[in-house]
């Protein structure tokens, strides 16, 4: 399903040399940095090519951070901070601020700076999969991991290597808590609507399918609410579509509870719990519409025009008319006035974040090595430094569309 996820985009960041003018006082020393520089260009170049894959991706990722550990971890046999952890400055913009970048002079920042674009490169990478024609079993499976992996890498971020900043980010910015929280929370949402996807073309129990929209919708409607102390300009269209999916999946619930309760001879509640849905549904519609006019960072999604989205309103529509004549017929039950309460808690297919490791230090880091790096040598030669490049956007490839099956996996 092409256009189905909503996705923020990439971070983008200015060039970094690596070069530290007699600081680095070893060939050993010298090939650390022309290494860094070299896996720093192509982890970067590799989030905007559409044959990477997530072995590439990993195999790239952790080329690179073994050894900008070297620069993080302490090599001396000491506690105290690696001497080389504030020698370098990075430039990385945020996906809700436009161009305008953030600085630190400070190896964590980079760290977790390019952790968190990895982690947008995985949602992406199960987004672009996700949109093929045929989705097989197996990309299923891969679209689920991705999300997966995405959401375990920002967790460890936030819990792990962004308390270690010097700086704390600041509101707005990719490293605060509202905006990791809501990453993290949506990542898990989306890998469960595969598993929801999964259950109904599997013909599951109704009970279990919504159970798993209700638990879903609930991320969604978590989601949505972290974000709203943030500016409407710069979170009003990643909202939209957090809520758009809440109500969508709400939708998904109260329709599968009233399959259940039809089951059950529970006609009356069955018909209230499907125009419950018939509700939501057409809220959900309505923010299709209002997300698309909403201006702001990221991609367009556009689900009201998925055959996943539109097969949802036939499901409801046929199911009530169902019940609605069974009453006639059978039941002749009353339709309560309030909704029925959807205390469902799905025992199975709810998403936990994969936990993200960073790769072993590199071999070439040694203490031997690291003792040859002089931060006294460096200040002679401030005047010989080049000008600092600028950040220039991120240019994506386009997600094109192909013929929409419906979200079947064969």
């Amino acid at each position: 399903m092409a256009h189905w996820f909503h996705r923020n985009p990439l971070k983008a960041t200015a060039p970094v040399s690596f070069n530290f003018y007699g600081v680095a006082g070893s060939p050993s020393a010298n090939k650390i940095c022309n290494d860094l520089r070299t896996n720093r260009a192509r982890l970067l170049e590799m989030f905007t090519d559409v044959t990477c894959n997530p072995e590439i991706m990993k195999n790239a990722t952790d080329a690179y951070f073994s050894l900008l550990q070297g620069f993080i971890t302490a090599l001396d046999g000491t506690t105290q901070e690696n001497k080389m952890r504030f020698i370098q400055n990075f430039k990385w913009t945020d996906t809700l601020q436009g161009n305008t970048p953030s600085a630190q002079q400070d190896a964590v920042f980079e760290l977790v700076s390019m952790a968190f674009n990895v982690a947008l490169w995985y949602t992406k990478f199960a987004s672009r999969l996700a949109g093929k024609e045929n989705v097989t079993e197996a990309e299923a499976k891969d679209v689920h991991r991705s999300l997966k992996v995405a959401a375990g890498i920002f967790k460890t971020l936030k819990e792990v290597h962004i308390p270690r900043l010097i700086t704390p980010a600041e509101k707005g910015r990719d490293l605060e808590p509202r905006a990791m929280d809501t990453y993290i929370i949506q990542c898990q949402a989306e890998a469960q609507e595969v598993t929801i996807a999964r259950a109904i073309e599997l013909k599951h129990n109704a009970t279990l399918i919504a159970a798993l929209a209700f638990e879903t919708a609930n991320f969604y409607q978590k989601a949505d609410h972290t974000l709203n102390t943030l500016e409407p300009e710069c979170s009003g269209k990643w909202r939209k579509y957090l809520e758009l999916k809440q109500h969508f999946y709400m939708a998904y619930a109260y329709c599968y509870n009233g399959q259940t309760l039809l089951a059950s001879d529970k006609c009356g509640e069955a018909i209230r719990s499907l125009q419950e849905a018939e509700k939501c549904y057409s809220r959900a519609e309505a923010l299709c519409k209002e997300y698309r006019q909403t201006k702001g960072p990221g991609s367009t999604a556009k689900p009201s025009e998925q055959l996943f989205f539109l097969k949802l309103g036939g499901l409801i529509k046929n199911t009530l008319e169902k019940c609605q004549r069974e009453n006639g017929f059978i039941y002749f039950h009353k339709v309560p006035a309030e909704a029925p309460d959807l205390e469902l808690k799905a025992s199975y297919g709810l998403a936990e974040p994969i936990a993200f490791e960073l790769p072993p230090l590199s071999e070439q880091c040694t203490p031997e090595v690291y003792a040859t790096f002089d931060l006294t040598k460096g200040a002679k030669n401030d005047k010989a430094k080049p000008k600092e490049a600028e950040v220039k956007p991120v240019k994506e490839p386009d997600l094109k569309p192909q013929k929409d099956t419906g979200c079947v996996i064969s």
